[in-house]
């Protein structure tokens, strides 16, 4: 996909430095005790959302008249922001660690490629389909290189119904992503686009902590993990994202995002001292590949230009 803004290299940027903050929420959330993921992504997202809110106040002013002109897309992204992490962390739960992640990562960007096709009436190119293939088969390989540990190799639930909440939460993610981008480019600030969504997704998911939420300030290192999980990874890395979203298109930011679980991984290894496979770094690789497609300009060859009408 192309962007139609005019500085797509500043918003590929602020999109990898989100990423690379997103990849450290596992890690993080390894440090809780006895914290549901549930109650950890309803709260890190539903504060997150205040805190937006909150620092978006003049920018919601001057954007409520272009808002409600589109309350539809504004709903529908509060929405899928409300739904993603219930979608993800349970999917995790009943398909298993391995496949809720490999589902819900990998096919977000098909997702809003989809929905810019099929809404926003924007074609996608054959360079983006390459990128997205290389990342895909990235992330497949990425999360084959993890050795499970004791509490992933536990046998999942329900593992059809996990796959289904996977797509859901793809889906979801993808949604957001496209309804910010459609805000954006309707003439609304990115600020008050993610406010606007988190904010509102912040009324359903803080609420569900009083039946998810047991221990989750037990102490201070839980309390700690949930401040961190909602300030830096989700308060600063959603105004890098809208940032980005205003410079590029949401198939291409969803795209760029696959780093995260790279990124989490090399923390795990690091930080938590889990153990890789070496099948894991041909995962790396391909996810390298994938950024590089849609980070660096370049011709491709005539075969592979962009498709048009």
């Amino acid at each position: 996909m192309s962007s139609t803004q005019g500085h797509p290299a500043l918003g590929i940027f602020a999109i990898l430095l989100a990423s690379i903050l997103w990849g450290t929420t596992g890690t993080a959330a390894s440090f809780n005790t006895a914290v549901s993921p549930l109650a950890t992504g309803a709260f890190a997202m539903g504060f997150a959302g205040l805190l937006l809110v909150l620092t978006a106040l003049p920018q919601l002013r001057n954007d409520a008249s272009a808002m409600l002109k589109q309350p539809r897309v504004m709903l529908l992204g509060a929405l899928a922001v409300a739904v993603y992490p219930l979608a993800f962390y349970t999917s995790m739960h009943l398909a298993g660690v391995a496949i809720g992640t490999v589902v819900s990562i990998a096919c977000a960007p098909f997702f809003a490629a989809v929905l810019e096709c099929l809404i926003s009436k924007k074609f996608i190119s054959k360079k983006w389909l390459l990128s997205f293939a290389f990342g895909a088969v990235g992330i497949v390989l990425l999360t084959l290189g993890k050795v499970p540990t004791a509490e992933s190799s536990i046998a999942a639930d329900s593992p059809a119904v996990g796959v289904l909440l996977g797509l859901l939460a793809a889906f979801t993610y993808a949604t957001y992503s496209w309804s910010a981008k459609r805000m954006i480019q309707r003439g609304v600030h990115s600020k008050s686009a993610m406010a606007a969504m988190f904010g509102l997704a912040a009324v359903v998911l803080l609420p569900s902590l009083w039946l998810t939420g047991d221990n989750l300030f037990s102490g201070a290192t839980n309390t700690s993990v949930a401040l961190y999980m909602a300030l830096v990874p989700m308060f600063i890395g959603y105004l890098l994202f809208g940032y980005g979203l205003k410079q590029v298109d949401a198939s291409t930011a969803t795209l760029i995002t696959l780093l995260e679980p790279a990124v989490a991984t090399l923390m795990a290894i690091w930080v938590v001292g889990e153990v890789f496979q070496p099948i894991g770094w041909w995962g790396m690789g391909f996810i390298l590949i994938c950024l590089m497609l849609e980070t660096f300009k370049f011709r491709l060859p005539k075969a592979l230009s962009p498709v048009t009408s």
